[in-house]
């Protein structure tokens, strides 16, 4: 049975990571952060569920912020297979947390590889490793679509720090011989999405607007351009990756764009609602340097890992939709008594 360990296991894909490979009989393990209430939600169920009651999970308080954490929980678990998939995902919020945000994207990576290559180095036991990066990395598009080989230019502290993550994956994997690699993920979404995000917080705020429990929903860029795909297509091309037997970087998208405008006009017209008459754009959620456009080209996963996108675009906001119509309704009923 291999062992996998996933930083990240409570957002959004690290449960859908758990469970592809909980369904591959993994044992997983899981770094949470200690606090003062759970949260755990998106991965309950894979301690309930039936059908994986045989698979072994199991969650270790730990931090990227702390080395010690890290390399105590490595050697202790001696994975085989390490998802660095943690971090201060929000771009918004980068900006006003730069030093957090760096500290965590940034050197925590830092101190998951220094801490692989001393297990290594101890134990004579290979690690592979997956770096989630970001399309937000590309930022100002030098390039259109976007590739392995299309130079970065990132727009926020979050992709600066991505960044800084993927070249030291780059370079470890060069100077030491880690199996160490990046995935260049462009922007996934699921019912699991967190309610801040662009996707999530639409498809929220438009079931509650036709149960009549909101009246408005604000914005910022509805004209900024994203390659949107679904995350549980997305984390089956992270295991991929490090089944390969020389680690690579590859970029994963739909090839798809779409605006943030074309997004609230398929959940809203799912719902048969005018966005206009709801939506209202608010400068304070503009950020203070903007990516307007990211198209992916993942051929190169297409063709060495015989991956592919599952989830249309219309799928995946009807999905969405259907998922937080049914939150909707909880909440409206008990609004009544």
């Amino acid at each position: 049975m291999k062992k996998a360990l996933i930083t990240g296991i409570t957002g959004q894909d690290g449960s859908y990571l758990a469970e592809l490979l909980i369904d591959k009989g993994y044992e997983v393990h899981g770094i949470i952060r200690r606090s003062s209430s759970f949260n755990t939600g998106r991965i309950e169920h894979l301690f309930k569920d039936p059908h994986v009651k045989d698979a072994k999970m199991f969650l270790h308080y730990g931090d990227l912020s702390e080395s010690g954490d890290l390399v105590k929980i490595i050697e202790n678990i001696k994975p085989d297979e390490i998802y660095n998939l943690g971090a201060q995902s929000h771009v918004k919020v980068s900006f006003d947390q730069p030093e957090f945000t760096v500290n965590v994207d940034g050197l925590g990576t830092l101190r998951i590889l220094e801490a692989i290559r001393d297990y290594q180095q101890k134990s004579g036991k290979q690690v592979r490793f997956y770096q989630a990066g970001s399309s937000e990395m590309f930022g100002k598009v030098q390039e259109i679509p976007q590739k392995e080989t299309t130079p970065f230019y990132p727009r926020s502290p979050y992709a600066c720090a991505k960044l800084f993550s993927h070249w030291q994956t780059v370079n470890y994997r060069e100077a030491y011989g880690l199996f160490a690699l990046n995935g260049i993920l462009f922007n996934h979404e699921s019912p699991r999405r967190g309610e801040t995000f662009v996707t999530r917080k639409i498809t929220r705020a438009a079931t509650r607007i036709k149960l009549g429990l909101q009246d408005k929903l604000f914005l910022g860029n509805i004209d900024a351009k994203r390659d949107w795909g679904f995350a549980g297509d997305y984390v089956e091309a992270m295991w991929l990756m490090l089944q390969r037997d020389k680690p690579d970087d590859y970029v994963v998208a739909t090839g798809e764009t779409h605006s943030v405008r074309e997004f609230l006009e398929e959940t809203f017209s799912t719902l048969e609602l005018d966005w206009n008459k709801y939506v209202e754009v608010d400068e304070r959620y503009f950020r203070p340097s903007e990516v307007d456009f990211l198209l992916g080209d993942s051929s190169k996963a297409r063709k060495e890992l015989n991956w592919k996108p599952k989830v249309d675009f219309k799928g995946l906001v009807k999905m969405m939709v259907e998922s937080d119509m049914k939150i909707a309704e909880k909440e409206k009923a008990v609004s009544h008594i």
